[in-house]
């Protein structure tokens, strides 16, 4: 079988100068022209897992539709696993698997398996194909116990591993997610979370993530592009971009009797007490030490009950690379 890696080259997605205006209603009858994607250049090689940052309107979703055909770019070139998306859209259909977080490409009152048979159809997948792939995403994203269920009866969480298995049924060599986990609960995330890593090991599976949850990027992409109004602000590691901006994680502890408050833990700022000091907050950077580190440190002094911890926040992340940068 030809791997994902393989079928794309080498690599997965070239764009230069890629831009993408609109017209949009102003006040009354005036129009005004507003640039959503500006001269963006980037390349993301066959094999890489690239989480795709930025606030809300930096022309993230706006890229991904340029990159699957849905939009034509009003200036700059784009191909996708090779292939000119709007020009040969129905062959990069066969390279390309989308989840839109908050959008289904799943027949909403079909039960879950039928939608597999369609979209089988539609890829023109073999019968054998079909029934080896389907079988590999059911075992591998424990779908069976709700195979028979119709689509609008599903839970977010069994939902959303539906459609991850529905886009990646005819094995893409590209898988664009766009806010895979928004509204999952913590066990649902971690489970979609640990089978995109063992898809991608299996089938050197393309993955461009974008998402507001810092949490997606550190566990499963290796380099960071990210974008604020349409341009590139950052491409590199998550750890360098934590650097670049200052950006901290934040060990939330509950504690089994009121404490004072958790000064001089090696490498972590105390940021504040609840409940008398049952629940206290440490902010800590990934450069200098661990959670697992803060945690043993706390410990020694205290009882600890729960924990968990906070990601550093998207908008706050563009916001401090801005400040860094005198935008």
């Amino acid at each position: 079988m030809t791997t994902a890696s393989s079928a794309s080259g080498t690599t997965a997605i070239e764009v230069a100068g890629l831009t993408r205006r609109f017209r949009v209603r102003s006040r009354g009858f005036a129009r005004k022209e507003v640039t959503a994607v500006d001269g963006l250049t980037l390349t993301v090689g066959a094999g890489e897992s690239v989480g795709y940052i930025g606030a809300n309107g930096a022309g993230k979703s706006t890229t991904i539709k340029m990159l699957a055909g849905i939009l034509v770019p009003s200036a700059g070139t784009v191909r996708t696993c090779g292939l000119e998306p709007v020009r040969q859209r129905r062959e990069l259909a066969r390279r390309l698997g989308v989840v839109f977080g908050q959008r289904s490409q799943l027949w909403w009152d079909l039960p879950l398996a039928e939608s597999y048979r369609i979209l089988a159809a539609v890829h023109s997948l073999s019968p054998q194909r079909e029934r080896e792939r389907t079988a590999e995403l059911v075992e591998r994203l424990e779908l069976g116990e709700f195979l028979a269920t119709p689509v609008r009866q599903l839970s977010l969480g069994q939902r959303m591993r539906g459609e991850v298995a529905a886009a990646l049924l005819h094995s893409p060599a590209l898988l664009v997610l766009d806010e895979p986990t928004i509204g999952l609960d913590v066990l649902s995330k971690q489970r979609l979370r640990e089978f995109l890593l063992a898809e991608r090991a299996a089938h050197g599976t393309t993955l461009l993530l974008t998402t507001h949850d810092m949490g997606d990027v550190s566990r499963l992409c290796e380099r960071v592009l990210l974008v604020d109004r349409g341009r590139l602000a950052y491409d590199g590691s998550l750890a360098g971009l934590s650097k670049t901006v200052g950006a901290r994680r934040v060990l939330v502890v509950d504690l089994a009797a009121p404490a004072p408050d958790l000064l001089g833990v090696p490498h972590a700022e105390h940021l504040g007490s609840e409940g008398g000091g049952l629940r206290q907050r440490l902010a800590f950077d990934d450069a200098a030490t661990t959670a697992a580190a803060v945690l043993s440190a706390v410990s020694e002094r205290v009882e600890v009950r729960d924990l968990s911890v906070e990601e550093p926040d998207v908008e706050d992340v563009v916001r401090r690379i801005y400040a860094a940068g005198g935008r």
